[in-house]
């Protein structure tokens, strides 16, 4: 998954001394209609930035924003939020829709949906639940010290940006805790699961020694550039913030959840355990999918797909002689000694550069271009690698930073070869890095360049999984099982999810369900159902995504017969960025039309 900053962040993110922020001024009204749709879009992603700060990092790079922290969960975000998306709403019905040709009209339908679905999420407590077992915007911020993702420490200046950054931290931590009080009183609570995990993770940042401390690693990694003299103040300046405030700040909090909230935690997992659930849940589906798929049909969905993967690994079983159960099969035979070679994190990481290779031999084949960005390999952070999946770091737009696979290696003893494959399709190339780098260079104006949509992303990366075949990746039979192993966890996803949120499941019963289906350990089991509960509905973007991809992929090579191209039909999903399922779907039927009339 691309965890970016981590949309789950930035869903969490911050603001309570910060004044409220005036919207971008309102350019002259331009006379022609692309224009004047591209200056109302233009406005809209810019004020979107001035309220998100660190998805202005993420994607632009640069120092615009790197010094800038808002409290995301306070009211009087929310309150602007909610005016940003109406305003846009009000200038695009303002619009001669009739008068706009193809591309303009796809514009529209795209910025449309993001206001929709962004006030439709307005509508549900979600800023009443700033914490769980990731941490929030504490663990975010230390994850952005190590400096290999979002926020650049390679000189003096970036160094006192990040520190102002890390300043705005306590008066999240205060607007967190006024909301989850907010949270015990209308019985809007987290899971305890969540908050036991929570208080592991944020521990570290309420007690580490300062020469230890995960806001001190700046003061521990000094470029050799930077004088005596600049890392003596930085270092001064670093200290003085964590011993007088952050650290005062963070015990504050974790006193807060130990004390006041564990105990009025909920036991249940799932969304429909809360005030309105299964709106919530409702209305985070269609978000997540970009369908009007309800619960119950994607549960049902689920379970044939865990049926027909089942059914694929059965054959691969049997090819090593089909003794004991599949599912023993699957927890025992990629832990094998033989598929465990690893002595050291950098062993792991050449050996996806070696994959790499062999990718990059094939994409000619099945793609017309690529991104210019470069795509890095690299470790996950000491800081977040229990919580952490392993994920994909988009690039700055401004070449400041590569595109990142980050891979979590807890122990490279117990990394298996059999899966790393699939995984790399999914989180390198030709997976996020071919989507989201090259969406970022594409020729189309920022509000659409730097658009998202979680089935289209999700579900293109785990459709470039099925790629494996194509380029002849998939032939041994152990790393075809690593491919069904990512891609039976994804339909799995559709059960458990649902479940959860839906059908009243408790977090034990899917990781019983989890264990008995994947051959997952206790510990696998508990993170995924932990993130699952976390994070409603997120998991069923892949599959959802996924299969569509595939349905139209068929549809087109029927249609076409010899004439279907790979490379053309990758271009055309490609080539105007992240779109709601529904809109590809029109666009890719209207070229098939244009090309192959019934």
């Amino acid at each position: 998954m691309p965890l970016i900053l981590s949309r789950r962040h930035l869903l969490q993110l911050a603001g309570m001394t910060l004044p409220c922020m005036a919207l971008a001024e309102a350019p002259s009204a331009p006379t022609n209609l692309g224009q004047r749709l591209d200056a109302i879009g233009s406005r809209y992603f810019e004020d979107s930035l001035r309220l998100s700060p660190l998805m202005g990092s993420e994607l632009m790079g640069g120092e615009r924003f790197e010094d800038k922290l808002e409290i995301e969960i306070a009211p009087a975000h929310q309150r602007q939020q909610k005016a940003l998306q109406r305003r846009l709403l009000r200038e695009l019905a303002s619009l001669p829709q009739a008068q706009l040709d193809a591309q303009q009209t796809l514009s529209l339908q795209v910025l449309r949906q993001q206001a929709q679905q962004r006030l439709e999420e307005q509508a549900f407590p979600a800023a009443l639940l700033p914490i769980d077992h990731y941490g929030g915007m504490p663990v975010t911020l230390a994850q952005m010290a190590s400096g290999q993702g979002t926020q650049a420490l390679n000189t003096p200046r970036q160094y006192r940006h990040f520190l102002q950054r890390l300043a705005r931290l306590p008066a999240w931590n205060a607007q967190a805790m006024v909301n989850m009080r907010e949270g015990m009183r209308s019985g809007v609570v987290q899971s305890r699961a969540l908050i036991e995990q929570a208080l592991l993770t944020l521990q570290p940042l309420a007690s580490a020694p300062l020469d230890q401390h995960p806001y001190a690693q700046p003061l521990r990694q000094f470029p050799a550039s930077f004088s005596a003299a600049e890392r003596a103040d930085l270092s001064r300046r670093y200290e003085r913030e964590i011993r007088s405030r952050l650290l005062p700040s963070m015990q504050s909090l974790l006193r807060f959840l130990r004390e006041d909230y564990l105990p009025r935690t909920r036991a249940s997992a799932g969304l429909g355990g809360l005030p309105n659930g299964a709106a919530w849940y409702a209305q985070r589906i269609r978000a997540a999918t970009s369908t009007r798929m309800d619960a119950q049909s994607i549960h049902a969905l689920g379970l044939r797909e865990v049926a027909r993967i089942r059914a694929e690994m059965g054959k691969i079983h049997a090819g090593f002689g089909g003794k004991g159960s599949l599912t023993e099969f699957l927890r025992e035979q990629p832990m094998r000694p033989e598929y465990r070679p690893f002595k050291s994190d950098q062993e792991v990481l050449d050996a996806y550069a070696r994959i790499n290779a062999q990718v990059l031999a094939a994409l000619p084949r099945l793609f017309h271009r690529g991104p210019k960005a470069a795509l890095e390999i690299r470790a996950e952070p000491e800081i977040s690698k229990a919580t952490a999946s392993a994920h994909y770091m988009s690039p700055a737009v401004d070449g400041s930073r590569p595109g990142v696979f980050f891979e979590v290696i807890m122990d490279p003893r117990e990394i298996s070869t059999s899966g790393m494959t699939s995984l790399f399709l999914h989180e390198g190339q030709p997976g996020h890095h071919f989507q989201i780098a090259l969406q970022q260079e594409l020729p189309l104006p920022d509000y659409r360049r730097y658009s998202s949509n979680e089935a289209y992303v999700e579900g293109w990366a785990l459709y470039a999984e099925t790629l494996g075949y194509e380029m002849g990746l998939y032939e041994d039979p152990m790393v075809r099982l690593g491919h069904l192993s990512a891609d039976l966890h994804r339909a799995v996803r559709l059960v458990t999810d649902t479940g959860l949120h839906a059908l009243g499941w408790t977090r034990e019963q899917s990781m019983q369900y989890m264990q008995e289906t994947e051959g997952l350990d206790a510990a696998e089991a508990r993170r995924a159902t932990e993130r699952y509960m976390a994070w409603p509905a997120q998991a069923l973007a892949y599959k959802i995504g996924q299969l569509k991809i595939l349905e139209l992929r068929e549809r087109a090579r029927k249609r076409l017969g010899e004439r279907f191209s790979y490379a053309d039909f990758h271009a055309l999903v490609l080539e105007d960025g992240a779109l709601p399922l529904d809109l590809l779907e029109a666009k890719i039927d209207s070229w098939l039309q244009a090309r192959a009339p019934a």
